[in-house]
């Protein structure tokens, strides 16, 4: 299994008023995170990105300890755990070196925007999961 791991940056803006990352924005953090894992998956002509769209169904976030800092990247790693023909699940850690903040899983569709509708993800995104995939055997069944 490949994990992608990204140094996310935090900003001011995201704390509370108590100095913590607000709960809001991991939300924000791992969407920034998946989309930059698959960016060579996002076509460069406007109107077939629109026909290989990619939809949130849902997100769980297990918050776990107060991330208190905004001068230092946090470490995201992530990494698909299902594969299916039309969905992937994703598997998240938020952390450092010394805690980890939250987990997380999160399920995304393939979505084509001008049809309005789930679509089936493509050979080349199914290989492209499959790298990042815990049981490489059983993706896209």
């Amino acid at each position: 299994m490949s994990r992608y791991t990204y140094d996310c940056p935090v900003r001011w803006s995201d704390l509370d008023a108590n100095g913590h990352l607000n709960s809001s924005r991991y939300g924000v953090l791992l969407e920034e995170t998946r989309m930059r894992m698959f960016s060579m998956l996002v076509p460069s002509d406007p109107t077939e990105r629109l026909a290989r769209n990619f939809l949130l169904r849902e997100q769980s976030i297990r918050y776990q300890y107060p991330l208190e800092t905004w001068e230092t990247p946090v470490r995201i790693e992530a990494w698909v755990t299902d594969v299916k023909r039309v969905s992937i699940t994703f598997h998240f850690e938020v952390k450092d070196d010394d805690h980890v903040y939250a987990t997380a899983t999160a399920v995304v569709a393939g979505y084509d925007s001008i049809r309005g509708g789930i679509r089936r993800f493509e050979q080349d995104e199914l290989e492209v999961f499959n790298g990042y995939a815990d049981n490489p055997q059983a993706v896209g069944s």
